[in-house]
């Protein structure tokens, strides 16, 4: 989908219809793409691990479905439905899905 800065395309979309999960590992959707800022379904089966990493952008992380811990600079984070996690652009953090994990994921350009 391309969309120019100031007038990104509409998009209306149930995220709950977008969930699935393979049997191990990660399932991820580019849900909407701008020149500023990406939006991204993860859904990791339970038991999947995501090592530790950084990113040059800032990232918010909200949680849909499922629990989860997020290792953000060194704190341990419980991950589940509802929870909102701003993280800013260099911060290492890692991931562990308990169970079936599905959250949205917004990047955005570092200010």
């Amino acid at each position: 989908m391309t969309t120019s800065l100031n007038t990104p395309q509409s998009l209306v979309t149930q995220l709950k219809d977008k969930i699935e999960y393979a049997e191990t590992g990660v399932l991820s959707k580019v849900l909407l793409k701008l020149s500023y800022c990406q939006y991204t379904l993860f859904c990791l089966a339970s038991g999947t691990d995501i090592s530790e990493h950084t990113s040059t952008r800032n990232a918010v992380v909200q949680v849909i479905e499922g629990r989860g811990i997020l290792t953000l600079e060194g704190q341990d984070i419980l991950l589940e439905p509802g929870v909102f996690v701003c993280m800013p652009a260099n911060a290492p953090h890692a991931l562990k899905a308990d169970e079936n994990l599905a959250f949205l994921l917004t990047l955005s350009d570092a200010a």
